[in-house]
């Protein structure tokens, strides 16, 4: 008998069924892009309670060299990270998807408690469950100083 190779888009999180977060995969451009959006707002919002909601609870992070597991450990880093990224303001764009997964290429822009203001570019690359909800991301940052003059966002 030949065996099937394992589906990509299988539930493998036990937790899944009771939470769900539409659209979900497999992904079209359309509701791919519906996920970036959303995600942008949630961002853009600095509610850490709201944001880490739409990953499961046992999410995988990689944020620059930092890595992260866990909800709980995602709305913790997401405090911190909001607590010291002040006016915070984010953009996100498509730039593919296939299946359960999207990739995107964002900006954002903050300033620390100084007043010196920052641009900070990167990818992100998703992985999602059947319900919608983000189990891993994968995240390449970089960033640096601007004037304050120099905002886009």
């Amino acid at each position: 008998m030949e065996q099937k190779p394992p589906d990509p888009l299988a539930n493998t999180n036990t937790n899944i069924d009771i939470e769900q977060k539409p659209p979900f995969p497999p992904f079209t451009e359309e509701t791919a892009k519906q996920k970036i959006q959303a995600a942008e707002d949630a961002w853009n919002s600095k509610d850490p309670n709201k944001v880490c909601m739409a990953y499961t609870i046992d999410t995988e992070w990689r944020n620059r060299s930092e890595f992260i597991n866990g909800r709980e450990g995602v709305r913790q880093f997401l405090q911190g990270k909001w607590d010291k990224e002040l006016d915070y303001k984010l953009k996100k764009s498509y730039f593919a998807h296939v299946q359960n997964r999207i990739s995107v290429r964002f900006e954002y822009e903050y300033r620390n408690e100084a007043g010196q203001w920052f641009r900070a570019y990167g990818n992100e690359n998703w992985e999602f469950e059947t319900n919608g909800l983000m189990a891993k991301r994968w995240a390449s940052i970089n960033d640096g100083a601007i004037e304050e003059s120099d905002r886009r966002l």
